[in-house]
């Protein structure tokens, strides 16, 4: 039951991001959904560390509190599907020069099939091992990718994809790395030309 109803959720909140990505922007989905899935880990991680503990025998637990629980994991799965979810998808596909992207999407998509093969592979030794600390764990890295969109991510909203390098030269940390069409210009074209 839980499995269709956390389900139902991410498709729903999928179909949130389909309307609203254009209107709202990759970086603004990204931060809010990266907020709303910290908090409701670290909510769950407290409600399940206070009734389960260390030990991993609560007892019976009472309706309301696993109902908390279960609505705290539809808004983190929520949170996710309007952001973290598609967006991982549309951001690389909007980015790379139409000269890469194909090649670059195939990588993409590699290391996400690479890493979600390897946290399927320890998630339930590490939910042994950490319990209740699992959420902690998965929350610390939340903030970590947060923080790499909001210092490293431009937003992409309204730019035309043959734009897109306009996007990456005004950018105050990728502009060190990406040259200006100018430049590109001035590259291509003898001096005599200019």
């Amino acid at each position: 039951m839980s499995a269709m109803i956390t389900g139902g959720c991410n498709a729903l909140a999928t179909l949130v991001s389909i309307f609203t990505v254009d209107k709202v922007g990759r970086r603004k989905l990204f931060l809010e959904g990266g907020a709303q899935m910290f908090i409701c880990q670290l909510v769950i991680a407290a409600a399940i560390g206070s009734k389960f503990g260390t030990n991993g025998n609560p007892g019976v637990l009472p309706k309301w509190f696993a109902l908390t629980i279960v609505v705290f994991i539809c808004v983190y799965v929520a949170g996710f599907a309007w952001s973290w979810g598609p967006l991982g998808w549309l951001v690389p596909s909007e980015i790379f020069p139409l000269e890469v992207r194909s090649a670059a999407q195939s990588v993409n998509v590699s290391v996400n099939m690479i890493f979600t093969f390897a946290i399927v592979q320890v998630f339930t030794s590490m939910l042994c091992h950490l319990k209740f600390g699992l959420f902690i764990f998965f929350a610390f890295f939340v903030i970590v990718m947060s923080i790499f969109i909001y210092k490293f991510l431009p937003e992409t909203k309204g730019v035309p994809i043959e734009e897109i390098s306009l996007v990456w030269e005004n950018h105050p940390y990728w502009n060190k790395f990406v040259k200006s069409s100018f430049q590109k210009n001035k590259i291509a074209a003898p001096d005599s030309q200019v």
